[in-house]
């Protein structure tokens, strides 16, 4: 085999075109010393090398904190998990504590870096906070309601981009995890209540504060076999995700809470959402305008959280659907916008499976003034009773007031009382709150039920001749209608 190396350029002319070229680039370097101070010169070659690392390296993932309408769980876990991590990197932090909090709630203060590291990948965090002015309005096509955008907030989160694919599978659930833990380990439970009428602004909708209600279901006064039924329905529904998601149902719970004022229907909402540990929204229907601002509150509710309707009886008119389509020929007036079928769709509706894990509660002191159209399963899914008091009950309250644990002698004369009157708990609370001795709050309770006893005896008396009377008129007023029919 022949290889011609007749084409190739000699040693020589290689030697020569090589010193040729590093003649040039120190006549360069020269001209660039001359005329360039070095500070100048060093300040270009780092800002090249910083260019050149970012373009094609680099990769970043935008966690904004609302997706549309909802709220972001990456950003409040992101939140949550660097919380963790910015009292060593930052200076200028935001540091607040309310009552019953198990730790300071650290957050930024301003636009920040940190970084963070996760299995020998670096990763830079940065918060940024974008304040707009109040003349930057929006129409909301929903309600026709004019709004003002105060503020944006977001993390950006920055690595090589050869690490994408383990960030987004392996970094990014590793922090919803921890988040989910140091949540769980801080909860405090809060009650959520309208900031603002949602009428005129829907920038902040709920405000909240800690639930400081110390209700729990060892110390409710109600039947042990009632209590007991509500306990392991929590339960199951709390456990039953997958079931859930199996049947195709929205995973969420309905309870009706009606009984006479007095019972402690409140109390055990409370008792319920210190069991569960969930959040509670407290929603006042007669803030509520239209339909589609039901829909808005019910986004801006976390997971995890009891939605109560108080006195759903007489918190406001729910015209149905014959009504307004009676009120001018045609459909909906336009002053009449928040209806029973919005309620309804709102319950159990495809507005309703925006969110897991939830529970409505609606109470009432007389459930048969309800449309039947709100008592079926799938929206009221468990009635709950709430009695007079039982001795059994005065038992426990007993127990929990006055610490008392055996048997008193005042026990079977009280109970007796108890059981022939309709007396609540609230009114028994009361009497044993009187006094710390428990011999004199006793006594004190057994003066009251017996005044309680003669004002019924009393009112049923009254009754009864009030009725007599009206009998004997209305003998008399048939008498006259038989003559006159006769004349």
């Amino acid at each position: 085999m022949v290889v011609n190396f007749s084409g190739m350029p000699s040693a020589s002319s290689i030697f020569t075109a090589y010193a040729s070229l590093s003649a040039l680039v120190m006549l360069i370097q020269t001209m660039l010393n001359q005329l360039m101070p070095r500070q100048f010169q060093h300040y270009i070659w780092s800002f090249i090398q910083n260019y050149l690392r970012t373009l094609p390296s680099n990769a970043a993932i935008i966690i904004e904190e609302r997706d549309g309408m909802s709220s972001n769980e990456v950003y409040n876990a992101a939140e949550i998990y660097l919380s963790t991590k910015i009292r060593e990197n930052i200076d200028r932090l935001k540091v607040s504590k309310r009552h019953k909090d198990n730790n300071l709630t650290v957050k930024f203060a301003q636009c920040e870096k940190i970084v963070d590291f996760f299995e020998g990948i670096e990763l830079e965090w940065r918060f940024v906070y974008e304040e707009k002015k109040k003349s930057s309005k929006v129409i909301d096509e929903d309600s026709d309601n004019l709004l003002f955008m105060a503020e944006k907030k977001y993390f950006e989160l920055c690595f090589n981009k050869k690490h994408k694919n383990k960030v987004l599978d392996v970094y990014v659930p590793f922090m919803l995890e921890k988040a989910k833990s140091i949540r769980a380990e801080n909860k405090v439970v809060k009650l959520h209540t309208l900031a603002s009428s949602v009428s005129y602004s829907s920038s902040i909708l709920w405000d909240s504060i800690n639930l400081q209600h110390p209700s729990t279901f060892d110390t409710l006064a109600i039947e042990t076999n009632i209590k007991k039924a509500i306990i392991d329905d929590l339960d199951r529904f709390v456990r039953r995700k997958e079931f859930y998601k199996k049947v195709g149902k929205a995973w969420k719970r309905g309870y009706l809470l009606y009984g006479p004022p007095g019972t402690g229907k409140s109390s055990l909402i409370a008792a319920m959402a210190n069991y569960l540990k969930f959040d509670i929204y407290d929603l006042e229907l007669t803030n509520v305008k239209r339909d589609s601002d039901l829909r808005k509150l019910l986004l801006r509710t976390a997971n995890r959280s009891i939605l109560v309707i108080e006195d759903i009886d007489c918190s406001v008119e729910l015209p149905d659907r014959k009504e307004l389509m009676c009120a001018d020929g045609h459909g909906r007036p336009h002053d009449l916008k928040f209806t029973l079928s919005g309620l309804l769709n709102f319950i159990d509706g495809l507005w309703s499976s925006c969110g897991d894990e939830r529970i409505i509660v609606f109470t009432t002191n007389k459930r048969e003034k309800l449309d039947p159209a709100l008592l079926r399963p799938g929206r009221m899914d468990m009635h709950i009773h709430m009695s007079y008091l039982t001795p059994d009950g005065f038992k426990l309250l007993a127990s929990t007031y006055l610490g008392i644990q055996g048997h008193h002698p005042l026990f079977d004369e009280i109970g007796e009382s108890i059981q022939s009157m309709k007396i609540t708990p609230a009114e028994v609370a009361e009497e044993l709150m009187k006094s710390d001795d428990p011999d004199t709050s006793l006594q004190g309770l057994v003066n009251f039920l017996n005044c309680k006893r003669i004002e019924t005896d009393l009112s049923k008396i009254k009754g009864k001749e009030e009725n007599e009377v009206h009998n004997v008129k209305g003998l008399a007023s048939d008498d006259s209608d038989i003559e006159a029919v006769t004349d």
